[in-house]
């Protein structure tokens, strides 16, 4: 059956189809995008209602008519990889992933009208642990849980890349947010003065202010020069303990009690190894290269425009 074309992708409004609409990343990117003129469309587990999506990726079922109307697919689900790796949440991880992007690709391939784009999150943690190692978007895949989760996450996409539609897989580095996400996790303690380095410090920590995020898919959706993998992750890198004494310094806290890296291993066991003491020295290298302007390139800005909402 014939695939009938969709609006150009620069002209408005878009109508774009979101799974993880209600995330960290998804919340933002939904309120930005209805400010803008598009039309967000988000994927619900339960009955859709008006301007809505139904679908149960656990149950493999959305119907292909969902986007027949849809400029663009994003899906930013997947549940959290910062907890306990055991058998059953490392299970939970994946399938949380990838089974709900093969749905999405699958359905999108199938359409008898198809979305122009389909853009995915990805992670870093498809570099796996590289020392001091300079990572783009053209490095391999590291090995470990992380990256071989992110590995088969972004070969889940290849049903609708193969159809011929246009694929973006954000890498996402430490999102940084007033209401959640790693920072969140961090500001207890570092509130309390008892924030430190961990591990050695040395280890690199890709990082990203939220409303960039939401301006790297704003241009993912808009530039189809940009396919394939994107590093979403500020252009200054850091060093773990840059991090943290950046951020104590801006909280008026000292930065005195490090976190031992084999405390990391007996406290968190892998999810510890692989979340923070791994090293990933990304590069936003076709981010650059496109012509994308930072909000927030530095770290000490970001973190005060951060915590200045918090």
């Amino acid at each position: 059956m014939p695939v009938e074309p969709t609006p150009d992708a620069g002209s408005l409004p878009l109508r774009i189809a979101i799974g993880g609409s209600g995330g960290l990343v998804g919340s933002a990117l939904v309120r930005f995008l209805a400010a803008t003129g598009h039309q967000p469309l988000p994927l619900v587990r339960r009955a859709a209602q008006a301007e809505e999506i139904a679908w149960d990726p656990s149950a493999g079922q959305l119907d292909p008519a969902a986007f027949i109307d849809c400029d663009a697919v994003i899906h930013l689900g997947g549940t959290t990889v910062a907890q306990r790796w055991t058998a059953a949440g490392r299970t939970d991880i994946r399938r949380s992933r990838i089974a709900s992007t093969r749905l999405i690709a699958e359905t999108i391939a199938r359409a008898t009208r198809r979305p122009r784009t389909l853009i995915i999150a990805s992670a870093v943690g498809f570099y796996g642990d590289r020392k001091d190692e300079e990572l783009t978007e053209d490095s391999a895949a590291g090995t470990g849980f992380l990256a071989e989760v992110c590995r088969d996450w972004e070969a889940a996409a290849d049903p609708a890349r193969a159809a011929g539609v246009r694929v973006v897989h954000v890498r996402l580095g430490v999102v940084l947010a007033a209401n959640g996400g790693a920072l969140a996790r961090m500001l207890p303690a570092f509130r309390c003065g008892f924030g430190g380095r961990i591990g050695s410090g040395r280890q690199w920590l890709p990082w990203i202010h939220r409303d960039d995020v939401v301006a790297v898919f704003q241009r993912c959706l808009v530039d189809e020069r940009l396919s394939g993998a994107i590093n979403a992750v500020a252009p200054q890198a850091v060093r773990q303990g840059d991090f943290a004494r950046v951020l104590a310094a801006t909280l008026h806290r000292p930065c005195l009690l490090p976190l031992p890296g084999f405390a990391v291993s007996l406290l968190l066991g892998d999810m510890g190894r692989g979340l923070l003491l791994a090293s990933q020295r990304v590069v936003p290298r076709r981010l650059q290269a496109a012509g994308f302007s930072w909000a927030f390139p530095e770290l000490p800005t970001a973190l005060v425009d951060v915590l200045g909402k918090h």
